[in-house]
């Protein structure tokens, strides 16, 4: 087997496993959705998130894995520290799920009737619930985008390991650019259909709980990610 077969074959696998890897984890996409649909984001802006945070994804674990090995580090730690990080990002979502609930929850008490003529006989408007949305708007984002560079690509690392043990840079650019383009066409491909999808589900009554649902909803995709449930 020559050196192109070689790439190529690395290369599918690399592209297949970016794309099995992607669909089996609901992190990769549900967080997405239920912040898309939470904040009202237009399809661009759903599309632009999506594709950063998936970029950022995969180029944490690429640059440990390149230094790693450049510095001569052993694949049993570097796989070691790429769990922890596993571990880090899934509690970090977790917080942020939680984060997310308990503040959705204070903006559904405020949108309750009872509760909007109670805020305005003590001078607090609606004008201050929607102020908090649009703020919660552009930091959502940069949060998931933080979440997601700290969370690793635990198969990139094996992939990487025989084309640079082999000194090949190409087939390691050959790699990386095949499971990062395979991720990100599926984590967005994924986020659009499921919103679109969405966009079919009207429940008036419940959409003050929206940034609830939405925090809930990453949430369980913590939970699922972590303790595997």
């Amino acid at each position: 087997m020559g050196p192109s077969s070689e790439g190529i074959i690395l290369s599918l696998t690399a592209a297949s496993i970016g794309v099995v890897h992607t669909l089996i984890g609901p992190d990769h996409s549900i967080p997405f959705v239920a912040m898309s649909r939470a904040g009202n984001w237009s399809a661009r802006k759903t599309l632009w998130v999506t594709a950063g945070c998936g970029l950022g994804h995969v180029a944490g674990s690429v640059l440990i894995g390149l230094l790693g090995f450049a510095l001569g580090v052993v694949a049993m730690k570097l796989e070691a520290f790429e769990s922890w990080r596993g571990d880090t990002a899934a509690w970090m979502l977790i917080a942020f799920g939680l984060a997310y609930l308990t503040w959705g929850i204070m903006q559904a008490v405020r949108k309750m009737p009872e509760a909007h003529v109670h805020v305005h006989v003590h001078g607090v408007g609606a004008g201050d619930a929607a102020s908090g949305a649009a703020t919660a708007s552009v930091w959502t984002p940069w949060l998931l985008f933080l979440v997601f560079v700290f969370g690793p690509c635990e198969p990139l690392i094996p992939l990487l390991m025989y084309p640079a043990a082999k000194a090949s840079p190409w087939a390691v650019a050959a790699v990386v650019a095949a499971f990062t383009l395979a991720t990100v066409a599926t984590m967005t491909l994924t986020v659009m259909v499921m919103r679109f999808g969405m966009s079919f589900l009207h429940l008036p009554q419940l959409i003050r709980f929206s940034h609830a649902f939405a925090g809930l909803a990453i949430l369980v995709c913590g939970m699922l990610v972590k303790f595997g449930l």
